[in-house]
């Protein structure tokens, strides 16, 4: 009995249909004729209100309803989730849904309005958008059915209570790992690189064509042949690649939900899953006041695996960054020349040159590469219209500052740094574009 109360709900029709009945009780002490039509209405009202009592909790009938989730959530990306309905009841229903997502995402829209006919089975779908790694905590679905003029609903409510973790990217993973091993390079915005120089190992002699490397012609086998041969050359493989991830407080700034940490770990899965799949090995160094991960350059089968377990534990305090200390741990434990990836922020000249001495210290032994980022906020004040005086002022400033990261990128390409200066946004791209450029110039 309990259960019952407890599942049962009266509707906006029954507070209608109330208020409908005793307009016409008070209508009736006015309007002597309207009083008794005003208590056949009322029994006729509670007569209906029990037949749709009785169909929806004694006539065996039921709603089946079921949460269909993946087994993880990518971060920073539209995750598709699954409600799966199945009337058993005779009749047709209506059906108000609600599911109870977990706090972080702070919506209170995932509820739907849907008519469900008899033994009809429906799936309805929903996207969600982490923006921060983690645990996330799902409740019950809640399914509320109404029958013929719906005055009341009975709740059936299914705890598909389910904890979620939210991954890095997985699904910019996949989807960069396609594109960077198909024909629709140019759609992604990642670059095809023709391969510089002969420094790989020979592979076969072919037929020269439009755009191969004149000095890779074999004149021996020209003439056998009677036209133009050239050898071919396997890309250097075996290359250690390491994303370096800074998790000090410039990485906190936000864009798009995101922190520019955790775009920085997105790319870096992104990055170092197509380093292993054209067979370099992938490593990961993750720092800020002091070393955080250490993840050895590795092609093994389960390197992969340990790479997005390390990415989903970062934890950070946003403490002050020590290049110093970096420097220090790189030169020392990393002997073989690599290409360090190296994700940080800088917002002043000054900050930079501060640092300068241990990115050359990382120069003279590996190929190093600095992305950093661009202000999005400032980009959006330089695209106005000055109005007064104050904002000419502000976007003086602003001027400034953005030339000033524009100084930066010369200042490291001045001292045999590589540098990628971009948005979050095209992040991914633009790191994928300098690694194949790299790799197609024979530089790692």
């Amino acid at each position: 009995m309990l259960r019952f109360f407890r599942d049962l709900y009266f509707t906006n029709h029954f507070y209608i249909g109330i208020i409908g009945v005793v307009l016409v009780f008070v209508l009736g002490g006015f309007i002597p004729f309207l009083f008794p039509i005003g208590i056949a209405v009322f029994f006729l009202f509670m007569g209906w209100l029990c037949i749709e009592v009785y169909f929806l909790f004694a006539h065996g009938g039921k709603i089946l309803g079921e949460r269909i989730s993946p087994d993880k959530l990518s971060n920073g990306d539209e995750n598709e989730l699954f409600i799966q309905l199945h009337n058993l009841y005779r009749l047709p229903a209506h059906l108000s849904i609600i599911d109870e997502i977990p706090h972080q995402f702070q919506r209170r829209d995932i509820q739907w309005e849907s008519d469900i006919a008899p033994g009809e089975e429906q799936t309805l779908l929903y996207k969600l958008r982490p923006t921060k790694r983690g645990e996330y905590d799902f409740g019950a679905v809640n399914i509320f059915c109404s029958i013929l003029l719906r005055l009341v609903q009975r709740r059936f409510r299914y705890d598909n209570g389910k904890i979620l973790p939210v991954y890095p990217s997985f699904l910019q993973m996949q989807k960069y790992e396609l594109a960077a091993f198909s024909n629709f390079l140019e759609e992604r915005g990642i670059k095809k690189q023709r391969r510089i120089g002969n420094t790989f190992e020979f592979e076969q002699i072919k037929e020269y064509v439009q755009g191969d490397d004149p000095r890779t012609i074999n004149w021996k086998a020209t003439a056998r042949r009677n036209t133009l041969m050239v050898n071919q050359y396997q890309e250097e493989k075996s290359q250690p690649v390491y994303a370096i991830i800074d998790k000090g407080r410039l990485m906190k700034m936000p864009f798009d939900g995101l922190s520019l940490l955790d775009y920085a770990i997105n790319a870096s899965l992104v990055i170092l899953n197509i380093a292993l799949k054209k067979d370099d090995k992938a490593g990961l160094i993750t720092f800020s006041n002091k070393m955080s991960t250490a993840l050895m350059a590795e092609k093994k089968s389960g390197q992969l695996f340990k790479i997005q377990e390390a990415l989903y534990n970062q934890l950070t305090r946003y403490k002050e960054t020590n290049f110093e200390l970096l420097s220090l741990f790189v030169n020392r434990r990393i002997k073989r020349r690599s290409l360090l990836l190296l994700f940080t922020n800088f917002e002043s000249l000054h900050s930079l040159e501060r640092q300068l001495p241990y990115f050359r210290s990382l120069a003279r032994r590996h190929v190093i590469v600095v992305i950093f980022f661009k202000n999005t906020a400032i980009k959006d004040l330089l695209r106005k219209d000055p109005e007064s005086i104050e904002e000419i002022y502000i976007q003086t400033v602003a001027e400034k500052f953005s030339f000033e990261k524009e100084l930066m990128a010369r200042k490291l390409n001045q001292n045999k740094v590589y540098t990628i200066l971009t948005t979050p946004e095209d992040l991914t791209i633009d790191t994928i574009n300098k690694y194949l450029e790299l790799k197609a110039r024979g530089v790692v």
